[in-house]
């Protein structure tokens, strides 16, 4: 099964492994691909601009070295992704987490997530916890 990790998840994975439960630990030890969307690195590189998000190095350098580090594979953003996070129901007003599940949707995707509201869409996850 393919991941499309949600930005939390990423984070985790490259600082905090540990809060992973264990069936997720497994589970991306024994995923096929795993991937980032463009939405996520856009997400922490203006938290990190703001102030609300501290990275261990600036954003360009500390994220292309943990998609390198775990294997993680990139996703651009299509229109149709940006389409599709526009028609989604209100359920999440987070225009990353939308973009995040549009990704998912258009691609066939599981998101490995910890946010409880991206149940409310029609996409298949997986919980960190």
């Amino acid at each position: 099964m393919d991941l499309l990790l949600d930005t939390c998840a990423f984070i985790w994975l490259c600082s905090e492994p540990e809060k992973y439960s264990d069936e997720a630990g497994e589970l991306i030890n024994q995923a096929g691909d795993l991937f980032l969307s463009d939405a996520s690195i856009l997400e922490m590189a203006i938290k990190n601009a703001a102030g609300k998000l501290s990275l261990p190095d600036v954003p360009c350098r500390w994220i292309n070295e943990q998609v390198g580090v775990w294997g993680v594979i990139t996703l651009p953003l299509s229109h149709d992704d940006i389409f599709l996070s526009t028609e989604l129901p209100l359920h999440h007003k987070d225009p990353f987490d939308r973009l995040i599940i549009s990704t998912a949707v258009n691609r066939g995707l599981t998101i490995l997530t910890s946010d409880s509201v991206f149940s409310s869409y029609d996409v298949q996850l997986m919980s960190v916890l």
